[in-house]
């Protein structure tokens, strides 16, 4: 086993470490407040080619490891999550879904601009949509409907909890064709923000991340080209489950980028300080939560360095992924909690960041796929 990062590695670390700190610090605690979309902040990333780490260079990606991708969204979570997540969902459930099952004229028409994270110099990124009012954990209950009209679909439903809902341009959406197939009978359609009967509602007023774009979208007789249909007939469902594994190790960095960031304030705060005549990094009470927090850190980011490694060999990582995002998301919650405790009062304020990385933490156990449907999937895979 070699635990060494390798030397570009190493640069996508610090770039995105010297990117968080520059550009995503300043305002944003403004940002939380005012649940403001860092749009300058994901333009730069674009720039920087992070929209499309894993895209092949030739379809306008960055052409990078999925090790490089685990180190930039730890990196940049640790700061703001809002940024990350919009990160997240581009690179590893719209990108990788595309560049994966897509045809080459839909990786020509949407890959390319998506990965780039820009069309006609502005901003142009991708949702997910498989999430509806009664379909969350349960995503075979699709009542979103694709009515096979010969040469279209006609497409009606509503899809809610939608991460970049109003800010992105293209939209892969999972939609019930044939209810008498179940789950085969559900496709995934590339629809587009503008076409004629999508309405977006209002932006969700979240606990946390609350500088994501997360809406509803609703689609009433819209018209949708048999060649936007990705795969096959009835492979919707198929596409959804495959890609929501890789999107596991996007969620696990985040959490684990929050998890990081709530011990290294801790750990900074503790050494200056002080209570009963020292710095209360001396005191064991505190000493031993630094101990354990800095420990739930290293074991979740090797869990999630090592869905990634499998990913890049192109083994099964199912079941690392699920391992993975179900650790770091707990210990996102449990290193957040522990380091407002840490910061007594002062934890309890905004200026000090930690109350906001407590509130990030929570939606990390939650999406693509809750720790309970995680333990599903891994329970399964030890039983079988």
């Amino acid at each position: 086993m070699l635990f060494q990062l390798s030397e570009e590695q190493q640069m996508i670390q610090q770039a995105a470490r010297d990117f968080a700190k520059n550009e995503c610090l300043p305002g944003v605690i403004e940002r939380d407040e005012q649940q403001k979309f860092p749009y300058d902040q994901v333009m730069k990333l674009a720039d920087l080619g992070f929209m499309g780490m894993m895209v092949s260079p030739e379809y306008g990606g960055a052409g990078l490891d999925t090790v490089s991708y685990v180190l930039a969204m730890e990196e940049i979570s640790k700061i703001d999550a809002s940024v990350s997540v919009c990160m997240s969902v581009n690179n590893s459930l719209v990108c990788y879904g595309l560049q994966q099952y897509g045809t080459e004229e839909q990786k020509q028409k949407y890959l390319v601009p998506l990965a780039q994270g820009k069309k006609d110099g502005k901003l142009y990124i991708g949702a997910f949509m498989l999430s509806e009012p009664e379909a969350g954990s349960d995503a075979t209950s699709q009542r979103t409907i694709a009515e096979d009209m010969g040469d279209h679909y006609l497409l009606n439903g509503t899809k809610n909890w939608i991460t970049n809902g109003s800010t992105a341009s293209a939209y892969l959406v999972m939609a019930q064709t044939d209810a008498s197939k179940g789950s085969k009978g559900i496709n995934c359609l590339i629809v587009e923000k503008d076409w004629p009967g999508v309405t977006i509602a209002a932006k969700e007023n979240k606990l946390g991340i609350r500088g994501s774009d997360t809406t509803t979208v609703m689609f009433t007789d819209v018209k949708v080209p048999k060649e936007n249909r990705i795969g096959e007939d009835g492979f919707g469902f198929k596409f959804a489950m495959k890609t929501l594994a890789g999107g596991r190790i996007g969620i696990a960095s985040q959490a684990l980028g929050i998890a990081s960031g709530s011990y290294e304030l801790a750990k900074e705060y503790a050494k200056t300080r002080k209570a009963f005549g020292t710095e209360i990094m001396n005191h064991q009470a505190i000493a031993f939560k630094l101990a354990d927090m800095a420990t739930k850190v290293e074991a979740a980011r090797l869990l999630c360095l090592k869905a990634a490694w499998e990913k890049d060999n192109h083994m099964d990582y199912t079941l690392s992924s699920s391992m993975a995002k179900v650790y770091a998301s707990e210990t996102a919650m449990w290193n957040s909690v522990e380091a407002v405790q840490i910061h007594g009062g002062y934890g309890y304020v905004k200026e000090y960041h930690v109350e906001r990385l407590m509130r990030d933490a929570k939606i990390t156990q939650i999406y693509e796929g809750t720790s309970e449907v995680q333990r599903i999937v891994i329970s399964r895979s030890i039983l079988k």
